[in-house]
């Protein structure tokens, strides 16, 4: 099976800002410092590229999820580009990043930025996280603010917030299969062991299950500890068409295959399914454009907004069967770093801190080209699938150049 758009391009460079909680930094000078972080891993100079590429683009809310968008960093570096893109429209935080492959491709473009920036723990200030919540009160409700769209049905039943959508969620995986907060808390305790080995994660102290089970309940049955952490922080990657590979200073990692299907209503009240939504969708499209399959894979750096979403993805990808995800996850010997699929290699967002799935690219890099430092996978892994998003979502499959 070929799969020419994204097998012509590489990731030739990555970057990241200062991640933490209330930097108190403009999101401009954030991405600035990936940006040029990435170009220069990848060998390149400002004046080598050609194209950019974000998620979501400039927008102004919910406060600190964007901020900054093509225009700006454009601006800010007096790019000359012949190729750019940036929306909210797209298969969730890896769009931008399979846009960039495809524009490559198709010579729109040699060597593409593709950026991530959020602000969200700086911008919430005083007001706590539920101060963001889509909805929420941000000032005078205008006309203009009036909630619209699907949310419209959900505000009025008190489910503002992307946590409501995902306890909805976790509660009929666990009404239909049987799965237990105490399999679940195997996913946030793990990831906190990962995230006490990167010295950038925002929460490294050790959590037992009873710190789990302790914590306060955020939305039934999620608690505290299910839900990623607001942080500051801006990641970049340069995408290069494959051709560039010999030249780089660093180790290229090979875009395998990509997944971006959404074939069922993609209102988050409306799937067919709700214990797997779209991800169903993308992860059938990734393992459809490419010959390797799950047993391959040596790690995963999979979407945890929510902790139930990292779950939902291991078994849309088929690491196990659909329904057996908790029994997977419990106690957290499978997805240890020296489990049989290491998870979220860097503590993840729900202790690393949330950039929004391109952290998990940025990561997954790290591992294939063996520069992780003291949670480096073991074994010198060659295969490691992204995801991002959900309900509906994008998964990438990435090799090293080896």
């Amino acid at each position: 099976m070929t799969a020419p758009g994204e097998r012509d391009a590489v990731i030739s460079g990555i970057g990241q800002s200062a991640v933490g909680r209330r930097l108190g930094r403009d999101p401009l000078d954030l991405t600035v410092d990936a940006v040029l972080a990435a170009i220069a891993d990848a060998g390149l100079e400002p004046a080598d590229i050609d194209g950019v590429a974000t998620y979501p683009g400039a927008q102004t809310q919910p406060p600190g999820f964007s901020g900054v968008g093509v225009t700006e960093l454009q601006d800010a570096l007096r790019l000359e580009l012949r190729w750019f893109a940036g929306g909210l429209e797209m298969p969730a935080q890896l769009g931008p990043v399979v846009l960039a492959a495809l524009a490559v491709g198709a010579g729109l473009a040699r060597h593409v930025v593709v950026f991530r920036t959020v602000w969200e723990a700086t911008a919430q200030g005083d007001g706590g996280r539920a101060s963001l919540a889509p909805g929420a009160a941000h000032g005078p409700q205008t006309e203009a603010a009036r909630v619209s769209g699907f949310m419209q049905w959900m505000a009025p039943f008190g489910a503002p917030s992307a946590v409501s959508w995902a306890a909805m969620a976790a509660g009929r995986h666990f009404h239909e299969f049987g799965t237990t907060r105490e399999q679940l808390a195997g996913i946030p305790m793990t990831l906190r062991v990962n995230a006490a080995r990167n010295p950038a994660a925002v929460y490294r102290t050790p959590m037992t299950l009873d710190d789990y089970l302790g914590a306060r309940m955020i939305s039934t049955p999620l608690g505290l500890f299910d839900c990623d952490v607001p942080a500051d922080g801006s990641t970049a990657l340069v995408v290069s068409h494959v051709d560039t590979g010999g030249d780089l200073p660093q180790p290229p990692v090979r875009i395998e295959a990509a997944g971006t299907a959404a074939r069922g209503r993609v209102y988050r009240d409306q799937w067919d399914d709700y214990t797997t939504m779209g991800l169903r969708d993308a992860a059938a499209m990734l393992w459809e454009r490419t010959d390797l399959g799950p047993a391959d894979v040596d790690l995963a750096e999979l979407y945890d907004g929510f902790s139930i979403i990292a779950l939902y993805w291991l078994e849309a990808l088929g690491f196990c069967a659909r329904g057996e995800g908790g029994a997977f996850v419990e106690g957290g010997t499978r997805i240890a770093l020296d489990g049989d699929l290491p998870l979220n290699t860097h503590g993840g967002q729900l202790s690393a801190g949330r950039l929004h799935g391109l952290g998990l690219v940025h990561e997954a890099c790290l591992q294939l080209r063996h520069e992780a430092g003291a949670r480096q996978v073991p074994g010198d892994p060659e295969v490691a699938v992204v995801s991002n998003g959900g309900p509906t979502g994008g998964a990438l499959l990435l090799t090293g150049w080896r």
